[in-house]
């Protein structure tokens, strides 16, 4: 028998079916106007911001990787097989970009990971823990630090339609998407509770968001140090 019999094979015997295809979703909208200049272009080890997060959730995920910029939007070189989709209107947020990502993925994947262009320090591990974490629920949400993580966060790609729908309604707060799925909340244990996440990122800095100069120079610095 070829592989996909021993695959079959496997399965009639009571193997665990091969986890589901996961997505990438990295937002680069928004006006970087804390920052003074545009977030995805800042410099980090050689490459652009954008770069580099758009590779490390390509590290961590087995499908496509999408950048979703606004209208006309600047944007630096982006890594091997990364495609960019824009949002069809600027200024609208982030459930906007989760809605334009999400349905740009929805055809090649069931899940998704999504982040944005200024989580410098997120680690493939975390993205993975993340992940893994989905279950039955509709999203995987992190709570770290008192806060909803809601762009480091993985989601049904089924939820586009839904976050459209809101987006539509001017109902543009992401809580708002919340209050219609089922979540799957990960507190700091819940999250540190898997081995490889703790010995990567022990403090969790992939949720660090850089949004002011003093922000970035303070991420520089910690990457260098665990370096």
């Amino acid at each position: 028998a070829g592989a996909g019999g021993g695959r079959a094979l496997a399965r009639r015997r009571g193997a665990p079916p091969d986890p589901p295809t996961v997505a990438g979703v990295v937002l680069a909208g928004g006006r970087s106007s804390r920052m003074g200049r545009p977030k995805a272009s800042l410099d980090w080890e050689g490459a652009s911001l954008l770069a580099h997060v758009a590779a490390t959730v390509g590290a961590a995920v087995d499908g496509p990787v999408v950048v979703v910029g606004g209208p006309g939007q600047a944007l630096p070189e982006l890594p091997d097989g990364v495609r960019r989709v824009d949002d069809p209107q600027e200024g609208l947020g982030p459930l906007q970009g989760i809605a334009t990502g999400l349905e740009a993925v929805r055809a090649q994947a069931p899940v998704a990971f999504v982040t944005a262009t200024d989580m410098p320090l997120l680690h493939p591990a975390f993205v993975r823990r993340v992940v893994a974490a989905l279950g039955d629920a509709d999203v995987a949400m992190p709570m770290v630090y008192g806060r909803r993580q809601t762009l480091a966060a993985a989601y049904r790609t089924a939820l586009a339609g839904v976050a459209r729908e809101l987006v539509a309604e001017a109902q543009l707060s992401p809580g708002r998407l919340l209050e219609r799925c089922r979540v799957a909340w990960l507190d700091e244990p819940a999250l540190l509770a898997d081995p490889e996440l703790a010995a990567a990122d022990p403090h969790l800095d992939s949720v660090t968001s850089v949004d002011t100069p003093a922000d970035y120079a303070a991420a520089l610095a910690r990457a260098r140090a665990d370096a």
